[in-house]
């Protein structure tokens, strides 16, 4: 079982005020991310890319996850999130985008993860406070909240 939300967050990869020109650019800026924590190779940046070209991985209300093609699983070396807030929304194939959750999974940990992560998104107020949080503890918060939810 994935760790909870909460654990795979290393509060270095929350990043509330970032800019990016574009959906690729805003991609990188996830991966390097993960990278520069410690959680993926430099190389699982490229398979991000090339999962977005492939299946988008904008889910709507301004919300983007950005993860790496199953061929990229072997450039991680943890589970880890990585959350980046762009005040300035980045235009993601024509949907505005405030908020990347960047995965970095090993095996099919993606798969719960992003399960758990739906459980926040799909939650219109819980989903708003992601998008406006400016402090990283406002998401620490969140996503530790939801993981005491889950565990009722």
């Amino acid at each position: 079982m994935a760790d909870q939300l909460a654990d795979l967050l290393d509060p270095r990869a929350l990043r509330l005020h970032e800019t990016a020109a574009d959906r690729d650019d805003a991609i990188r800026r996830c991966g390097d991310l993960l990278v520069e924590i410690g959680a993926a190779d430099p190389a699982y940046v490229e398979t991000m890319l090339a999962r977005e070209r492939s299946v988008p991985t904008y889910i709507g209300e301004g919300v983007a996850i950005p993860h790496g093609t199953l061929g990229g699983k072997d450039l991680v070396h943890r589970d880890a999130l990585a959350v980046l807030r762009f005040p300035t929304p980045v235009d993601w194939d024509g949907q505005p985008v405030t908020v990347c959750v960047a995965i970095a999974a090993r095996g099919d940990g993606h798969v719960e993860i992003l399960a758990r992560l739906a459980d926040i998104l799909l939650d219109p107020d819980q989903a708003r406070e992601l998008r406006e949080a400016t402090h990283p503890d406002d998401v620490l918060r969140l996503f530790t909240a939801a993981a005491q939810e889950d565990s009722n």
